[in-house]
């Protein structure tokens, strides 16, 4: 598993929870009284702000919004952006889960107007790229691999060295 120093993580929980809240209103739309999803991004802040880790409340929040989207499972694009929240959160823990929340955030993208998915999906993808400081970009983005298939999108995340 590749080493991230404590600043790489912070930075990537910090475009983590940004990815997150970018589609969390596809969620929060489709469940007004669920704040599960916004609660893990919330708490991924408050580390990223004050540094303090409590892993009951880190594995809470993620654990939380990953409920939350088993509870939207009709609704694709709510549900992945659950995901994308519970993911961000747990960046805290383990450096790479901020590589789901940007890859659940462009699969909420694609759920949420699949007519438009290839340009949707394309512009989050480079905004998303944008947000990450330089030395981390290649590397990150090189693991979140779209392909337009059929009128379709498919979001992969490349798993291999460095997870």
């Amino acid at each position: 598993m590749k080493k991230y120093s404590k600043q790489d993580q912070i930075s990537m929980a910090t475009w983590a929870a940004d990815c997150a809240e970018r589609v969390l209103g596809l969620f929060e739309k489709a469940y007004p009284e669920d704040d599960r999803p916004r609660k893990a991004i919330e708490t991924c802040r408050t580390w990223v702000r004050t540094g303090v880790f409590r892993m009951d409340e880190i594995r809470g929040a993620s654990l939380g919004a990953h409920a939350a989207a088993r509870d939207a499972k009709e609704n694709d694009a709510a549900c992945f952006a659950a995901r994308a929240a519970g993911q961000a959160v747990a960046t805290a823990h383990v450096p790479q889960h901020a590589f789901g929340g940007a890859y659940y955030a462009l699969k909420a993208v694609a759920a949420a107007d699949p007519a438009n998915a290839g340009v949707n999906v394309a512009g989050e993808r480079d905004w998303q790229s944008q947000r990450l400081p330089e030395g981390l970009r290649e590397e990150i983005m090189s693991k979140i691999v779209i392909q337009e298939l059929g009128g379709g999108v498919s979001v992969k995340l490349r798993k291999g060295e460095g997870f």
